[in-house]
């Protein structure tokens, strides 16, 4: 490399380290929900930070002229993807929503298919979720174990399935480096990592979003039997959650750009013999949109939207009431409550996605504009609702970030040297991996809810089969803390036997009203109901409460009389108002077995 091309190299480095700079400096300005920097940096060094992305960025810089062109990209990918979010699989379930997810599955795991498909909605409450995917955490929980190792292994494939997708779609739209570019940025965004090990939907969301705009185009441009799997992707997307509806919207943008890239009827050269594999007129060709007659793209794309628009027909017919009184909530209670819950474009687009990758994405639309290039529509278009639409909350927008990341790869194809936009790639990788890693691993270890964790296993390694559980409702509780049962059973392989102390509830207003009302409208699962195992007084007593208990009411000091303290959880990270405090009580002495007292 000769001297003339190394400043621009230098002065990208000194840019990416200028820009953590910045963002520490300003990190006032994060007001992000769950990762604001304003407290992932508690208790981290931001030297440290930095003197660890300086030594990255350095190395990188002295492998420059070592050429990484991968032999099977998908797979490199993958993997790559898959080990960086398994670094963060011991974090809790930061998001009490898990509970919900957790409680759907574990009636499908306990009670089978049938019973799910009968209940849900009815003894089984479902809030504002569609079945998708608790009917899938349950399926898994059935054929292998309530692990939530396996849950975990299960997104994570998904995340990094959602990588290959990104890929493939900017390929397919593109060339292979538009795409490959595509999926390295889609690693440069922080906040990603935060939600893969999460028992939630988003993650699972955004990746059959993407499949769906994938096996869309496939199925126009191959037809039969891809058309069939575009379908069933669209149908699936549709039952993953209701921020996806609007969404959706991209297959007729992709139908559009399909019609206009394609011959006109009437100029369509002579129609070869139909291949085994499809109906189409030479469209297997990877890339190549002028393949086509704009009547075959018409059919095809009708087609795939209507099967998978029967097939859901069919679904919500059958839980009619359910879906109509979903829909009612979300408009009357949760759309207005958006308001309340945003945040600022300037966090998302700055601090849990890397600089450049906004900075390249924004300058996308210029070239793309400038080209007057109409494949630009299919990944700039979710952003476009976005920005129309106001939608601030960052778990709303994730189904996006793959297209966000293909805006970015599309503006740095603008840049001439290969090199140089691949090193800018590396360099915002470098510094959301180090940000990720070193700062907001740790801060999530370190959230209340992990007491939780740690009262479970410790709980496996007490003697016996079952738990008995209370909670402590207080005045000052922002939500319910019995969702927090859920959780912890997520993480024993205890029987918990579940104690509902009413406590302190809030007003019927004020409950619904509530940002966490789900909460309050708590029903107990009947797998959590008292059994023989009530009349086993020494089993252990577990207290689930929102600070640590000084004293308790009269019937819990009547249930505790013989019982001594064994263990406390109070991990607080001083930051969200909802804590979780778990205490454990254990019996004096050990009850006489049935032999013994015999």
């Amino acid at each position: 490399m000769n001297r003339n091309i190394r400043l621009p190299f230098l002065l990208i480095s000194l840019l990416s380290l200028l820009i953590f700079v910045l963002l520490f400096t300003f990190r006032s300005a994060d007001d992000n929900r769950l990762t604001s920097w304003q407290w992932v940096f508690n208790g981290v060094s931001p030297a440290t930070v930095f003197v660890v992305l300086s030594v990255g960025i350095s190395l990188a810089l002295l492998f420059l002229k070592v050429s990484f062109s991968p032999r099977f990209p998908s797979l490199v990918l993958f993997l790559t993807s898959f080990v960086i979010a398994a670094f963060f699989w011991r974090a809790p379930e930061v998001i009490v929503d898990a509970s919900r997810y957790f409680t759907q599955a574990k009636h499908l795991e306990l009670y089978g298919i049938g019973y799910f498909f009968k209940e849900w909605g009815n003894a089984i409450q479902c809030w504002t979720d569609l079945p998708l995917m608790p009917f899938l955490y349950g399926v898994i929980f059935r054929i292998f174990a309530e692990s939530r190792l396996y849950v975990q292994v299960f997104t994570t494939i998904l995340f990094s399935m959602t990588v290959v997708l990104t890929y493939l779609i900017g390929k397919k739209l593109w060339d292979e480096e538009t795409g490959l570019l595509g999926g390295a940025l889609f690693l440069g965004m922080p906040y990603l990592f935060t939600q893969v090990p999460l028992m939630l939907v988003d993650v699972s969301t955004m990746f059959f979003l993407t499949l769906t705009v994938f096996t869309f185009m496939k199925g126009i441009e191959r037809g039969r039997w891809v058309m069939a799997y575009a379908s069933v992707s669209l149908f699936l997307a549709i039952f993953s959650k209701y921020s996806t509806w609007p969404m959706l919207s991209v297959l007729v943008v992709t139908g559009v750009v399909y019609l206009k890239k394609a011959l006109p009827v009437a100029s369509h050269p002579p129609v070869p013999p139909l291949p085994r594999e499809g109906i189409g007129t030479g469209a297997e060709q990877e890339g190549d949109l002028n393949v086509m007659d704009r009547r075959v793209v018409l059919l095809r794309g009708i087609m795939i939207i209507a099967l998978a628009l029967v097939m859901a027909g069919v679904v919500v017919l059958l839980k009619y009431d359910v879906f109509s009184e979903q829909i009612r909530l979300l408009l009357q209670f949760q759309k207005p409550g958006l308001r309340k819950w945003g945040e600022s474009f300037l966090s998302t687009f700055f601090f849990q996605i890397h600089p450049f990758i906004t900075v390249s994405a924004v300058y996308s639309f210029y070239a793309a504009f400038k080209k007057r290039d109409i494949r630009y529509a299919v990944i700039c278009w979710l952003v476009i609702l976005l920005v129309v639409f106001q939608v601030r909350r960052i778990r709303y927008t994730l189904p996006v970030f793959p297209m966000v990341a293909l805006m970015a790869s599309y503006g740095l194809r603008q840049i001439r040297d290969k090199g140089l936009r691949r090193f800018i790639v590396l360099c915002a990788l470098l510094s959301s991996l180090t940000v990720s890693v070193l700062a907001y691993r740790p801060f999530l270890e370190k959230i209340s809810t992990v007491n939780l964790v740690k009262a479970g296993e410790f709980l496996n390694g007490l003697e016996g089969k079952t738990v008995q559980v209370y909670t402590l409702p207080q005045e000052d509780a922002v939500l319910n803390p019995a969702v927090a049962v859920p959780l912890l059973d997520l993480f024993t392989k205890k029987k918990i036997l579940y104690q509902y102390d009413p406590g302190f509830f809030p007003h019927r207003e004020e409950a619904a009203t509530s940002l966490l009302r789900f909460t309050w409208e708590y029903a107990n699962p009947r797998y959590y109901g008292a059994g023989n195992e009530y009349s086993e007084r020494n089993i252990p007593v577990v207290v689930l409460s929102g600070r640590p208990v000084e004293t308790f009411p009269k019937d819990m000091q009547d249930r505790l009389k013989g019982y001594r303290l064994l263990r406390e959880f109070d991990t607080y990270e001083g930051v969200y108002s909802f804590r979780t405090v778990v205490t454990v009580y254990t019996a004096q002495s050990p009850a006489p077995s049935q032999s013994e007292g015999r």
